[in-house]
């Protein structure tokens, strides 16, 4: 859209070069703020910007309109060098309505920009969260650098050619203010465009008048005197290693991921699922693929999804089940099914917060201990956590990875943080991926005392315990399946009670003996002999916050090392070892010290736990200031 004219012109109205920005959009969850987000992200992302995003929105399909527990925001940081997190606070906060400003100005800071839309400020909506007076005109927001704008009125305004009504052409002030905001920090505008025209291909007025309304909030920031300077970040030249990127989120990452694995494996990839927030997005990306022999089925419930995805695993299948933690606790029978057969299942638990239906919509890691010990008997079962959206593609393969070599069901656990959230990740060529390739049973495994050659079904594989895999159909194979204890070996039903004590000891072994790489610290002090006396340690999505928490600590002059899980079950062979080498181990954890107890429990190891469950990630500044606390207790 910007021609050479435009550039000029809006170099002379003055550009300020900035390193980074946190821009939150916000308003009723009707008002489009995730669409909004999701685009301005996207052009971001196209421009070379590092980035990451945290939509926030509410459990309602459709909240009450005006309210504060209605109101729906899409935050993105970005910036021209290597970022980890969404961002604590924003620089640009635009509100669409009274409601989105009051339940958002608590983590604005003073001197940030705030983008109003005072055509929605009318007596009756600020009464109804709660202003006595309007706070546009009080003097409550002369801390800030306050631009009011019509834009319901300057949309209607742009769209008056347009056969709609007033209302109607309301609904585009969204793209009015993407347009704007896309002028103001130099954004793409090619993307957005092609995205509009495809999106209302079927209603190509509605695609043009959200065309029209864009174009306008550029033009509007380009001409209005309110808007003074505009700012540019440049791309993350150095933050990247080279390839080709593209901007993805935890959920779309994981769909790709499952295919991969699906693909190296040459197997073909069933999903057995019910939709639940915040998973039904895997279940839905990966409906779209057939054409790589993927089978996606919406079950009734939990149980039959994931007893599906257990047959179709018997069946020879890369069997998955996706869900979040309320569907766990309904699965959990048929994971305890899937550990006596020792079949490969994959089960992805998109943590929310709880307990029971909890918080649907907002994150949490609460989930951990289900994933350990929420199953009837002695039932051990591998678990891997992702650490980023881009992560959440690599850890599909390593989950996939375990459940093939050893024959157990895996537990992949992510959280709505990764899942909506998104950040830039290189497309890995196709040598870079691993072989998972395995071999089905395909005749006898074993000669009885008077020389008859038979298959037997719990023969295992010396270095792995693993079982053979053999494709229900195949000639001379046949052997019992279901929940009843099997005997060692023949796979014939037993109630012996040693056979049931070497059983639940073999299960736990191949557990334990999942081969996994071992931890590593980033103690950048070690070498020369001036390491750390602090270690911070976490799992999963508290990468992002941990690691921009440690960056300011040592920028500060602090010492303290740092190192992340990805392995919960088994834990890293040197994991006992690296904790005990430190003073003090910090953990994070977005729940209430689920793995502190863990870590307590089998290293004997005094982990302090910094706990949050706010159903929002940690804020770094949150983090470096407690970490500063360790430190100074140390020395």
């Amino acid at each position: 859209m910007t021609t050479e004219v435009d550039r000029a012109s809006q170099d002379n109205k003055g550009v300020r070069r900035l390193d980074r920005v946190i821009i939150r959009f916000a308003g009723d969850s009707g008002d489009g703020m995730q669409l909004t987000g999701d685009r301005f992200t996207s052009e971001t992302a196209s421009l070379g910007n590092d980035l990451s995003t945290l939509p926030n929105f509410p459990a309602e399909i459709r909240a009450p309109a005006g309210t504060l527990p209605g109101v729906s925001s899409f935050q993105v940081h970005f910036a021209d060098h290597d970022i980890l997190t969404p961002g604590d606070a924003p620089d640009v906060l635009v509100a669409m309505n009274p409601a989105a400003l009051k339940a958002n100005l608590p983590d604005v800071p003073r001197g940030a920009e705030i983008i109003v839309n005072t055509d929605e400020f009318t007596s009756r909506a600020l009464t109804k969260v709660g202003y006595a007076g309007n706070p546009l005109e009080d003097g409550s927001l002369d801390a800030y650098s306050v631009h009011p704008v019509p834009l319901t009125t300057l949309t209607v305004e742009a769209l008056k050619g347009f056969d709609l009504t007033r209302k109607e052409a309301g609904r585009s002030k969204n793209m009015f203010a993407l347009g704007l905001l896309s002028w103001m920090y130099h954004r793409p505008t090619e993307g957005t465009e092609t995205f509009l025209r495809r999106k209302f291909a079927k209603r190509p007025e509605i695609a043009e008048a959200n065309l029209t309304a864009f174009r306008a909030g550029w033009n509007f920031g380009e001409t209005t005197e309110d808007f003074a300077v505009s700012y540019e970040v440049l791309p993350a030249a150095k933050a990247f290693p080279a390839g080709t990127y593209r901007n993805i989120s935890g959920n779309l990452a994981l769909a790709y991921g499952l295919i991969a694995a699906a693909r190296c494996a040459d197997l073909p990839l069933y999903l057995g699922s019910y939709p639940i927030t915040p998973a039904s997005d895997v279940l839905h990306e990966l409906s779209k693929h057939k054409n790589f022999g993927v089978r996606t089925f919406q079950a009734e419930d939990e149980i039959a999804g994931i007893g599906a995805a257990l047959g179709a695993a018997f069946g020879g299948a890369l069997g998955v089940t996706t869900t979040s933690g309320p569907g766990v606790a309904l699965k959990s029978e048929t994971i305890g099914l899937a550990v006596s057969l020792e079949l490969p299942l994959l089960i992805i638990d998109i943590q929310r917060g709880g307990p029971s239906t909890g918080l649907p919509t907002k994150t949490e890691q609460a989930d951990l201990l289900q994933a350990m010990y929420g199953r009837n008997g002695e039932a051990p079962v591998p678990i891997v956590a992702p650490r980023t959206p881009a992560d959440c593609f690599t850890a599909a393969l390593d989950a996939a990875r375990i459940a093939l070599t050893y024959r157990t069901p895996v537990f992949l656990l992510s959280d709505g943080y990764l899942a909506n959230g998104s950040e830039p990740w290189r497309i890995p060529d196709a040598d870079e991926l691993p072989d998972l390739r395995v071999r089905f049973a395909t005749g006898p495994n074993h000669t009885l005392a008077d020389g008859t050659e038979v298959f037997w079904p719990y023969k295992r594989d010396e270095s792995t315990l693993a079982r053979p895999w053999a494709v229900p159909g195949t000639p001379g194979l046949e052997h019992r399946i279901g929940g009843i204890e099997k005997q060692d070996g023949t796979g014939n039903i037993s109630y012996d009670p040693a056979n049931h004590d070497h059983m639940v000891r073999v299960r736990q072994a191949k557990t334990d003996g999942v081969e996994v790489p071992d931890v590593v610290v980033d103690d950048p002090g070690a070498e020369d002999g001036e390491g750390a006396r602090v270690l911070v340690l976490g799992w999963g999505s508290t990468y992002g916050p941990i690691t921009a928490a440690v960056r300011r600590i040592r920028k500060a002059g602090g010492r303290i090392a740092q190192t992340h899980l990805r392995h919960l079950n088994p834990f890293p062979a040197n994991l006992g070892d690296v904790l005990r080498a430190y003073d003090r181990v910090v953990l994070p954890e977005m729940n209430l010290g689920q793995l502190a107890t863990l870590l307590r429990a089998k290293y004997l190891v005094d982990v302090q736990s910094i706990t949050q469950v706010t159903g929002l990630p940690f804020k770094a500044e949150q983090l470096a200031s407690a970490f500063k606390e360790a430190l100074d207790d140390v020395h």
